[in-house]
């Protein structure tokens, strides 16, 4: 019956078996038989097609196998089955289907290679990636009618303006955690008032700048990414150099200047509602009253904290914006890429930050800015 696949064996007087096929050898029909072709456990004098009716590349190689496992001849074919079982014939071969177990030793220096070979690379891009960037500032600086000014100023609305109620929410907070969480410490020594030192040091000189750029991190670089990439996946980026436009002046530059400027601002507006979130606690719980604890902060807080925040802000924009443009621009391939360079672009922005973060504490202990 046309559709469906069979088999028969008949055996002879020495025990050896003629297989014959018949109905539709396709690759919707032939499992229903394939476990039983590989069952026979009799030798074959030969396999016999005449009763097939229908046969496809699959049902083709299945015979061609059994055929050379039994080392048999395939009789009664028609005339296309013999040009699909010449075709599969040829192009079968006897590699191993998976690759040779190398040793540990070899695993290991290979892995390492390769990463550091790729390490190298990337340091190479980068360095090209800057290099792009600069002759693109020189550029709009000898030729200031190039320069963006509507892309700038809707990146100052993107990272800035519209960042501020997610950071002044977090601000708050860790203000709040510092002061409540410093305050029960320092009760154990009688010390609660040195809380406003706690808050107002720690905010100003780290962490009101250190949190932020990792909120902008993952809010803005991301979007960098993520923009710059979907731009070259859709081949918008070429288009640009097909008509003359530079995508280091129309992309890049703009989101940079923006995101190292807003850092700044972002920076200082993060600490100064954090210390608000520890004065509020101070009301509450310390019995210090609210203004009295924003007073303080003018005496017990060094000038030289504000401008260590204020020196580290733009380097941590920079850096972010860096990495969000430049894994933009890497992306190639497939919508797959578009997500795992946005991925690397928050990690290594967020990787760089922390790393010159403590750089920077290190360097202006040196200096005496302690």
């Amino acid at each position: 019956m046309t559709g469906l696949a069979n088999f028969a064996v008949e055996h002879d007087e020495q025990g050896r078996g003629k297989l014959s096929l018949s109905g539709a050898l396709l690759v919707s029909t032939v499992g229903e038989i394939d476990h039983g072709l590989e069952a026979i456990d009799v030798p074959l004098v030969s396999v016999d097609l005449s009763q097939v009716d229908e046969i496809d590349t699959v049902g083709a190689w299945i015979v061609c196998r059994l055929s050379q496992r039994h080392d048999v001849e395939i009789l009664g074919a028609s005339e296309r089955a013999q040009r699909l079982l010449s075709a599969v014939h040829g192009a079968s071969n006897d590699a191993d289907i998976k690759p040779p177990f190398e040793p540990l030793w070899e695993r290991v220096t290979g892995f390492l290679g390769t990463r550091v070979t790729e390490m190298w690379v990337g340091f190479v891009q980068v360095v090209g990636f800057l290099g792009q960037i600069l002759i693109g500032m020189g550029n709009i600086i000898l030729h200031p009618s190039r320069f963006r000014g509507r892309a700038f100023v809707h990146q100052l609305e993107l990272v800035g303006v519209a960042s501020l109620p997610i950071i002044g929410l977090m601000s708050f907070l860790i203000g709040i955690v510092i002061a409540q969480q410093g305050a029960v410490q320092l009760s154990q020594f009688g010390a609660e008032a040195l809380t406003v030192n706690l808050v107002g040091r720690i905010t100003l000189r780290e962490l009101g700048v250190l949190m932020t750029a990792i909120m902008v991190a993952g809010r803005s670089g991301s979007a960098f990414a993520a923009q710059i990439g979907t731009m070259k996946l859709t081949e918008e980026v070429d288009a640009m150099r097909t008509i003359g436009i530079s995508p280091i002046e129309a992309l890049v530059i703009p989101r940079v200047l923006a995101c190292t400027f807003m850092m700044v601002l972002l920076g200082f507006y993060a600490s100064v509602v954090a210390i608000i979130g520890g004065a509020v606690v101070g009301e509450l719980s310390l019995g210090i009253p609210f203004f009295t604890f924003l007073e303080r902060i003018k005496d017990v807080v060094p000038i030289y904290d504000l401008w260590v925040g204020m020196l580290k802000a733009p380097v941590f924009g920079l850096i972010v914006a860096l990495a969000g443009c430049y894994h933009g621009m890497q992306v190639q391939g497939n919508s797959e890429e578009v997500g795992r360079r946005t991925t690397m672009a928050v990690v290594s922005a967020i990787f760089a930050v922390i790393v010159l973060d403590a750089f920077f504490a290190v360097f202006f202990t040196k200096i005496g800015w302690v």
